[in-house]
């Protein structure tokens, strides 16, 4: 008698509960000896119909009944006999269902030291099926457990990346190592538990590889590592479908396929480190259709990675001088420090530090409209007692609003070490070689920052790679080290962040650059200009110096992408180059995004607040400053330089405004590197003040970025330089 679908049922779970306990039994202990048994049990007696089955699970259960007997722990033949049917357990099930023969089941334990023979490629061979499979997540019953594993998986794979980098630079550092192995272990472990097969599988599989390497019977080479680092990208993706599923409610429905990761790795067992062959991939046991590459060299082009926590705390089974490779000191000076951070830290749900954020908004503009009634207040003893008291508030709520500010700020080093993994995939792939180096990349910046600047970022590592660095022989011929640096920086500048990208390379020729800007269109014949202008015009849409278009660039949209987001951010960007000895593109950025330092102006009866960071210098002009250019409207002299003059109240339809610029004040703004005049009626007060927003309704309102409650409860438009000149 066939099985039915309530057997099949049935013993799948009883699968999926046999493959978590075999995970977590160890040689030498006898925990899970019984629940294994009883499972077994329960298995013989569901597959009684199916004689093969029925005989695969015997030759199992027998030798742990006589564990059992005899009071013994698990060994190593029956723990290995054991893991081999969870292994083919699943296949032979669905062999049993679609009615057709399964595979033999290896029943007998090799002899302990034997060696796999050259005849039976067999025993490497990954059966695609067992693995490339959908992530079976089983919400409704492990949404706490997988919010746990997921936040926890993310630290350890960006540890795992940092140590491979940090590995790859000093192959026998076994602190990294360690670390690396480490993290694999937590992931395998967890997600067998989980029965998230795939994760689970090739986790274990880079463990045994990593295991063999910390016993010094297998030497770590740059093939070893790009392998360990694609099987982490691997992981990055499951992990991306978990984040899906607790965030979104979506559920996996794509197959992030790793048993040719897990074959490669295998390989690399087998042969004792040495490169697999060409045709490596091909003895894999593929299904139809054949399994597509997981991830591609290159980081950033993989699905938008999960976002990370505000504060994501090291597990402290990984926490170590391997998380931090970038610096010169040694393991031993780097490993209390790492065992402190990780004790007192914790993980904060974003929402709720976005509340707080908003309630020390809340007070910080109750304090402003209590200092405007105490200055109304101005006689008496009671004034003066008002007086000392909102100043004691004062007080208060600036160290409020600073601690509540830095509970938002996270270090720049995940952004950092994702660059040095782009570098490491492109140089492999340009054909060059490059020193990365790093510094300052405990720097802490606002969340919303680290998020939006990898964006730029990436483009700019890719085209100081692919512009910046010249190929091995051209340096050779300039006098110059084979190998290229790339210096990536970071540090504080009074109220500002600054971000350094650095190369040694061949520099930004303006000469060039013009000429090509001319043979475009973007630039009209026999117009000058000046050198900063024009090394600015590589941030022009659709602009590039590049002969061909490659895979890395040549398009012309990555250094516009770069400007768009820096502004939108509030920044500004620099550039510092010379011919045939290197650049630095120079990224100054606020420190948070929720408080801006303002310049608070009157037009007619209203105010405006305008980005302190973007003011240059405020003046009323004499009325000879002021021209009027053919085909371009009002401008200001200042000094010789000729700037564009825009009036607030016209753009805004603003009545009982000044009319004329020397009766008023002119602000001086500066946007993408070039300076514009902006008129107003009055300069109030320079301030803090918190950024509010306009909801969905002025949301596209061009030229304000936001608004602001000010002191006497007004509110005021916080205007956005860059959109308000273009809608002018």
């Amino acid at each position: 008698m066939a099985l039915s679908a309530e057997d099949f049922s049935v013993l799948d779970d009883l699968s999926s509960r046999l493959a978590g306990e075999s995970v977590l039994a160890q040689t030498s202990r006898d925990d899970g000896l019984i629940p294994v048994f009883s499972l077994l049990s329960d298995c013989a007696q569901a597959c009684a119909a199916e004689p093969v089955l029925t005989a695969a699970i015997s030759a199992v259960r027998h030798p742990i009944e006589a564990l059992l007997d005899e009071a013994h722990p698990f060994d190593e033949p029956t723990l290995g006999l054991l893991r081999r049917l969870v292994n083919w357990l699943p296949a032979a099930l669905v062999a049993a269902r679609e009615g057709r023969p399964s595979a033999p089941f290896a029943g007998a334990a090799p002899a302990a030291g034997s060696a796999p023979s050259a005849g039976a490629p067999a025993a490497a061979t990954v059966r695609a099926e067992n693995v490339d499979v959908l992530l079976n997540l089983n919400l409704d019953e492990n949404r706490e457990l997988l919010t746990e594993f997921h936040a926890e998986a993310i630290d350890h794979l960006q540890q795992i990346e940092a140590a491979l980098l940090s590995l790859e630079h000093q192959l026998d550092d076994p602190e990294a190592l360690n670390a690396i192995f480490r993290s694999f272990h937590t992931i395998k472990g967890v997600a067998g538990f989980l029965r998230l097969v795939p994760m689970h599988t090739l986790a274990h599989e880079v463990e045994s590889l990593l295991d063999l390497a910390r016993n010094q019977k297998l030497r770590l080479n740059s093939e070893i590592i790009t392998q360990i680092l694609l099987s982490r990208d691997a992981l990055q993706a499951l992990v991306g479908q978990i984040t899906a599923a607790l965030e979104h409610g979506r559920l996996p429905d794509q197959v992030v396929p790793v048993s040719h990761l897990i074959q490669k790795v295998r390989h690399f067992i087998a042969t004792d480190g040495s490169a697999p062959p060409a045709a490596a991939p091909a003895a894999v046991e593929a299904p139809s259709p054949p399994l597509a590459p997981v991830v591609p060299l290159e980081f950033p082009a993989p699905a938008t990675p999960p976002p990370q926590p505000a504060l994501s705390a090291p597990a402290p089974i990984s926490s170590g001088p391997a998380a931090e490779p970038a610096k010169p000191a040694g393991p031993a000076a780097a490993g209390p420090a790492a065992k402190n951070s990780s004790a007192s830290t914790v993980r904060v749900n974003t929402e709720k530090l976005d509340s707080l954020m908003d309630v020390v908004g809340e007070l910080v503009i109750v304090q402003s409209q209590l200092w405007e009634s105490s200055r109304a207040a101005t006689t008496g003893d009671g004034a003066s007692a008002l007086q000392r008291n909102v100043a004691q508030l004062s007080r208060i709520t600036k160290e409020l609003q600073h601690t509540a500010m830095s509970v938002r700020m996270i270090p720049v080093k995940p952004t950092f070490q994702k660059m040095e993994r782009l570098a490491r995939d492109l140089a492999r792939d340009c054909g060059k070689k490059v020193a990365f180096l790093v510094t300052g990349e405990d720097t802490e910046l606002d969340r919303t920052v680290v998020e939006e600047i990898g964006d730029p970022l990436v483009h700019m590592v890719r085209n100081a790679l692919d512009h910046g660095l010249e190929p091995p022989a051209d340096r050779r011929a300039h006098g110059k080290p084979e190998a290229g640096t790339l210096h990536l920086k970071a540090y504080h500048e009074g109220s500002h962040i600054v971000i350094e990208l650095s190369d040694d390379g061949r520099g930004i020729d303006p000469d060039r650059i013009l000429q090509k800007a001319r043979k475009i269109g973007l630039v009209a014949p026999g117009v000058e200009m000046e050198r900063e202008d024009i090394l600015h015009l590589i941030f022009a849409p659709g602009f590039s110096t590049a002969e061909q278009v490659t895979a890395v660039s040549g398009r012309g949209v990555g250094m516009d992408v770069v400007r768009r987001n820096i502004e939108r951010l509030r920044g500004k960007i620099e550039i510092e180059t010379a011919v045939g000895t290197g650049s630095t593109f120079r990224i100054k950025l606020p420190l948070t995004m929720a408080i801006i330092d303002g310049l608070v102006v009157r037009v007619g009866a209203d105010r405006f607040i305008l980005p302190s960071t973007s003011v240059k210098m405020a003046l009323r002009p004499a009325r000879e400053a002021l021209i009027t250019v053919h085909g371009t409207g009002e401008a200001l002299d200042l000094r010789g330089k000729i700037l564009p003059l825009h009036r607030l109240h016209r753009q805004f339809g603003i009545a009982h405004a000044v009319e004329n610029p020397w009766e008023g004040i002119v602000v001086v703004v500066e946007v993408s590197g070039k300076s514009k005049a902006l008129l107003v009626d009055e300069l109030l007060t320079k301030q803090e003040v918190v950024i509010k927003n306009l909801g969905s309704f002025l949301q596209e309102l061009r030229g304000v970025a936001g608004g602001a409650i000010l002191g006497d409860g007004a509110i005021a438009l916080i205007l956005d330089p860059g959109s308000l000149f273009q809608a002018a």
